[in-house]
This record gives C-alpha cells, structure tokens and sequence, in this order.
C-alpha cells in the first residue's frame, strides 16, 4: 500500500519513531512511522495496514502428460538402450523442452523392458 503526503503529496516512507517523539508512559517502544522527506508531515502507525494472508500454490497441469503420456505413444524401430535387452522397437513422444531453434527431444520407453532413455 502507498500511502502520499497530505501537504505536498509525495510518498511516505516508514521509519522508526525515535522514544523522544513517542508520549510518556507508552508501553511499545518500537513504533514505526510515516514521515515524508520533504516536508516535515510524520504520522506514528498506531494499527496494522494490511494483513499477511498465504498464497495458495497454483495447481499445474503434466505438460508431459502426466501417468497417461504413455498409453497413446507410437512405436518406432530404435534399439534399446538397456545392454541386455536385444529389442528393436519402443514407444516414443518428442516435446520441445529448450528454445524454439533448438531441436526437439524425444522420450522412449521399451516395448519390453520398460527402460526409459531420452535422446
């Protein structure tokens, strides 16, 4: 919140009111300010201006398409990246991770291992 000078309509900054502006007998010692730094206009803050509510974390969406990416992926002829296993075919999806001048990636699972390799 912004709050502007009465008197010659500039910005307000906080500060910290020193104890000898502060009336006697008052039991809060650190009270903070409005003062403006042109004119001589101050105001002590004497109740809270806001109040401090959390955020909710915004829900976001798989872009990789979450536990189902692999259910509609075409098969392509590519060996398997796992040593032992001798397959030629595995499910593929390409996504473009980097920038758009950058070629696309393409993810791959094993038809019969299950092994997931990017290239």
């Amino acid at each position: 919140m912004l709050l502007f000078c009465p008197l010659c309509s500039n910005l307000l900054r906080v500060s910290q009111t020193p104890t000898s502006a502060l009336p006697s007998g008052d039991p809060s010692q650190d009270r903070n300010r409005f003062e403006c730094r042109t004119c001589t206009y101050q105001r002590v803050i004497d109740r809270r201006y806001y109040e401090r509510t959390p955020m909710k974390r915004k829900e976001v969406d798989d872009v990789v398409g979450g536990a189902d990416r692999w259910d509609n992926a075409d098969k392509t002829e590519v060996k398997c990246a796992n040593d032992r296993c001798e397959n030629m075919e595995a499910y593929f999806y390409s996504v473009q991770i980097r920038s758009a001048d950058e070629p696309m990636t393409n993810f791959y699972r094993c038809t019969t291992c299950g092994k997931r390799w990017k290239d």
